[in-house]
């Protein structure tokens, strides 16, 4: 049994994404976000998201983090900065516990999870509720996008452990 925590990062919300299982087959898995205030300083948002990152990757120990790439859209560089020193310290919580790290381009992930790396994230998200078994709509849409990464984890990178 492998498990990959997929985080998709984002200075409000960061989404979370922990999946459990054997190659194609997922026997359990969780998701969820870590919210940040907008009236708090941008250090201790981080310092935040970095603390709550780290306690979920003592408690679940995952084998394997797939984290969503940076990407920044022209006419909002600021956002990629802001992205950037979001992926900075979930890197660093990574790195801390020694675990290896994937990173993946937005549009591969839904590549490889809806056949189109232009899909919508209604799309995505449906696409992981599918495979997940799911008939309620998976929220926050930070989570889906979480998950989602935790199944190419599964699927592509994720050695089997002993156990």
């Amino acid at each position: 049994m492998v498990k990959v925590i997929g985080i998709d990062p984002g200075l409000a919300d960061t989404g979370v994404g922990v999946i459990s299982g054997r190659a194609m087959e997922v026997a359990e898995f969780a998701f969820g976000s870590v919210h940040t205030p907008p009236g708090i300083p941008l250090p201790d948002r981080l310092h935040e998201i970095y603390n709550r990152l780290s306690a979920l990757l003592s408690e679940q120990s995952p084998d394997l983090m797939v984290v969503e790439d940076i990407f920044s859209l022209k006419q909002y560089p600021k956002s990629g900065i802001l992205l950037g020193k979001v992926t900075g310290v979930i890197l660093l919580a990574a790195c801390r516990r020694k675990m290896p790290v994937v990173e993946i381009p937005v549009r591969e992930a839904k590549q490889v999870l809806t056949g189109n790396g232009n899909a919508s994230k209604g799309q995505l998200e449906r696409s992981v509720r599918r495979l997940l078994k799911l008939q309620t709509p998976i929220r926050p849409s930070h989570a889906s996008d979480a998950l989602a990464l935790a199944l190419i984890g599964l699927f592509r990178y994720a050695v089997p452990t002993d156990s």
